[in-house]
This record gives C-alpha cells, sequence and structure tokens, in this order.
C-alpha cells in the first residue's frame, strides 16, 4: 500500500504542507526557531524573575516541555482538519485517506527536528554535555510521534462528520499547556496524582527529556513503558477509529 505511487503521494504532500505553512512570510521556516525562543524568554522572565524560580538551566526545562509540546499542538490541530482541507485531493486521487493525516504530522516533524537544534544549543550554552542517555532521544521521540499520530487518525475522521472538532482540540490544547510540566517541574505533583500524571504521553516525554538532556540519566523504566503503552494504544484506537469512520467519508467531504 505504501510502495510507489502512495509513497511518491506521502513524501510530496509532507514537502506541501511544510512549504504551504511558511509561504509569503519573509522570514519563511526561521519562525520554526523564533517560536520556541520566543516562548522560552517570555516564561523564564516571568518564572524566575517575577517568581524568583532559582532552577539552574531553567530555560532548558523549559524547552524541553515547549519542544515537544509545539510539535503536539501543531500536528494535531493541522491534522484534524487535513482531510477537510484536501478534500478535492482525497475525491480526485484514489489514494488510501489516512496518507494526508499522516502526511500532517510528518510534515510537522521536520519542525521538530529544528527545534531540536534550538534545545540542543541551549543545552551545551548551559553547561550539559552529550553522553550515552541521548541514545534514548530517538526512541521516545518516535514513541511520541506514534501518540501523536494515534490522536490525529481519530480526531481527522471524526471532524469529517462533526465539523466543531477542531475547537475541541484548540480547547484542549489551551488545557493540556498547564497539565504538562512545562514551566514547572514534575516534583511539585502530588504524590496522589502523580502516577496519573504520569500517564499522560506528553508529560511523559517531557520528563524523560529532562532526565537525558539534564540529569545525564536514561529515563526510568517505569516512565519508559508508561510512554510506550500510552502511545501503542492510542495508536491502535486512532487507527481502529478511521478506519470504521472512513467508509463514509465520501458522502461529508
Amino acid at each position: 500500500m505504501w510502495h510507489g505511487d502512495y509513497g511518491f503521494v506521502l513524501h510530496n504532500l509532507i514537502l506541501k504542507d511544510f512549504k504551504v505553512r511558511y509561504r509569503n512570510m519573509s522570514l519563511g521556516a526561521f519562525w520554526s526557531l523564533l517560536n520556541p525562543l520566543i516562548m522560552m524568554t517570555v516564561l523564564t522572565l516571568v518564572f524566575t524573575v517575577f517568581f524568583h524560580n532559582s532552577t539552574r538551566g531553567y530555560p532548558v526545562a523549559v524547552l524541553c516541555g515547549l519542544v515537544p509540546f509545539n510539535f503536539f499542538t501543531l500536528a494535531w490541530s493541522a491534522g484534524t482538519t487535513s482531510l477537510i482541507e484536501n478534500a478535492g485531493l482525497i475525491k480526485r486521487v484514489p489514494i488510501p485517506r489516512e496518507v494526508v493525516p499522516i502526511s500532517t504530522v510528518f510534515s510537522n516533524c521536520l519542525n521538530l527536528v529544528i527545534q531540536f537544534g534550538v534545545l540542543f544549543a541551549f543545552t551545551f550554552v548551559f553547561g550539559y554535555r552529550v553522553h550515552l542517555a541521548w541514545l534514548w532521544i530517538p526512541v521516545i521521540s518516535i514513541l511520541f510521534v506514534m501518540f501523536t499520530l494515534g490522536l490525529v487518525l481519530a480526531t481527522s475522521a471524526l471532524d469529517v462528520y462533526l465539523r466543531d472538532m477542531r475547537y475541541v482540540v484548540e480547547s484542549t490544547n489551551t488545557v493540556l499547556f498547564w497539565l504538562v510540566p512545562i514551566v514547572y517541574g514534575f516534583e511539585i505533583i502530588p504524590k496522589n496524582f502523580a502516577e496519573i500524571y504520569s500517564l499522560n504521553p506528553i508529560a511523559a516525554m517531557v520528563m524523560a527529556l529532562r532526565r537525558i538532556l539534564m540529569d545525564g540519566v536514561a529515563p526510568p523504566s517505569s516512565l519508559l513503558w508508561r510512554l510506550a503503552l500510552g502511545s501503542i494504544l492510542t495508536l491502535a484506537a486512532g487507527w481502529m477509529t478511521f478506519r470504521k469512520l472512513e467508509r463514509r467519508f465520501y458522502d461529508h467531504l
């Protein structure tokens, strides 16, 4: 299914999404660098100067949260509306319909790679160094992309029938910003909520990144299996939801 022409379509959709996002912008893809830097600067100012947070390497801690969170929110929002926005292509070209939302997520992976570059640069600036634990970064990143793919497959299919899904996603992303340890550490979470909190794959991704880049150790196995389990189950559920709902896409697009 993914060989030949379908692979060609997926490749071109990924590049199209990336190019269209920055078309007619004077700074182009440079916004991928500016966005996390601006947010990191503002959050660092507020929480270190105004709230007197003395955490060592706080800007790095913030970027460990912002980089995966930015990828997640952009991919989830764009992926949710991808079928509606590409309705003409879906009706004209006989391709697997899941190619469209999948290409949107993979397109945002290019942004993720760029922003990881910013994160690594600040990691070195604040005195952290490369070590063997960095080998876990591709593993947790792949699991996180799988989790995002699962959500995108489910909500993009639902958006064909319920056109207000995009607003549900946007509102959820706003709430998630405060439910993910971006501006604070996991240690402030009350113990009776800690187990449930760590089941959130986004929070698990952020905590794993901080352990790797700032503590210089591999993420604990308990955190890794939660991230893996949450990602695999979400991808499976999203795939089944998409398959079940796609039968009547043509009537609603």
